[in-house]
């Protein structure tokens, strides 16, 4: 992982912190954007929304996004949000997968369930550990 990949983990991992901040219930809002175009260009190579700043993103996110995002039902924490934004970014520069699979492997409830055991691991032991949570499951 190089330097570069390592700020874009954190860009995503501060967005998803702010998403406290907002109306709408934090699940809703990351199951929103790892399925968005948003997570998509965050996937290339290269895009420029990779350097737009997570407030950016936030902003894009509800605009494009917000007929499938639910009102604030309860609350997550910051730790939790910001561990689960960097895990998934850093998941794509590890694996080359795209958001959207990575989602369909580890949910909100999942990252949210799993927080707790895996947030002080490395990250690409936690991924495995996740991957392997998920083909147990199938």
């Amino acid at each position: 992982m190089n330097n570069l990949e390592l700020k874009i983990c954190d860009i995503q991992g501060r967005l998803f912190e702010l998403f406290i901040n907002t109306e709408y219930d934090a699940e809703s809002l990351v199951k929103a954007f790892m399925n968005s175009e948003i997570a998509k260009n965050l996937d290339s190579d290269y895009n420029r929304m990779q350097w737009v700043g997570e407030e950016y993103l936030l902003d894009e996110l509800i605009d494009t996004c917000k007929d499938k995002l639910k009102l604030k039902k309860e609350s997550t924490s910051k730790e939790v949000l910001f561990w689960m934004g960097y895990v998934y970014r850093y998941w794509h520069f590890y694996t080359k997968e795209g958001s959207s699979k990575i989602y369909k492997q580890a949910s909100f409830e999942t990252m949210n369930i799993n927080y707790l055991m895996f947030h002080t691991m490395d990250v690409e032991i936690a991924i495995g550990d996740l991957k392997e949570i998920y083909n147990q499951k199938k």
